[in-house]
C-alpha cells in the first residue's frame, strides 16, 4: 500500500507536481488538512528557483511587458477622463457625478503612468545587469 500512488482531491492539477525536485533547488513545502472530511493530509511543494543563477533577458521581458500594460492602462484612463469631461460639458444636469469620474479617470491615469515609469526603470535595471554578467572581465594583473 506504501508504494502505492496516493491520489489527493485537489482542484487543480499541476503539471509539474510528478517532477522530482533538484538537491540545489531551492523548495516551500507546505503540509495542510482539508476539513471537509474526504482528502486527509496533503503535502504541497513548490520549486521557488531552479537555477541558482537568474534569466537577465527574460526578466527584461517581463518588465516590458508590465511597462506596456501601464502604458496601456494610462492611455485607457485618459481617454475615460475626457470622455467623462465631454459628458460633463454636454450632460448639465448630472455635471458634478461626472466631474468626479474624470477626477478619479486622471487619478488612474497618473498613477498607471508612475507604474509604467517605474517597469522602465526595473527594465533599465534587468538590461544594465545582463550586461554586468555578460561582459568580459580585464585582468591587468
Amino acid at each position: 500500500m506504501s508504494e502505492e500512488k496516493h491520489h489527493h482531491h485537489h482542484l487543480f492539477h499541476h503539471k509539474d507536481e510528478d517532477k522530482p525536485v533538484d538537491d540545489d533547488a531551492v523548495a516551500y513545502s507546505e503540509t495542510t488538512y482539508a476539513t471537509d472530511g474526504y482528502t486527509g493530509y496533503a503535502e504541497t511543494t513548490q520549486v521557488l528557483a531552479d537555477d541558482p543563477t537568474p534569466d537577465y533577458k527574460k526578466e527584461e521581458k517581463h518588465h516590458k511587458h508590465l511597462e506596456h500594460l501601464g502604458e496601456l492602462g494610462a492611455a485607457a484612463a485618459g481617454a475615460y477622463a475626457l470622455h467623462e469631461k465631454h459628458k460633463a460639458e454636454k450632460d448639465p444636469e448630472h455635471a458634478h457625478k461626472h466631474k468626479i469620474e474624470e477626477e478619479i479617470a486622471a487619478a488612474a491615469a497618473v498613477g498607471a503612468g508612475g507604474y509604467a515609469f517605474h517597469e522602465h526603470h526595473e527594465k533599465k535595471e534587468a538590461k544594465e545587469e545582463y550586461k554586468e554578467s555578460h561582459e568580459k572581465k580585464h585582468h591587468l594583473f
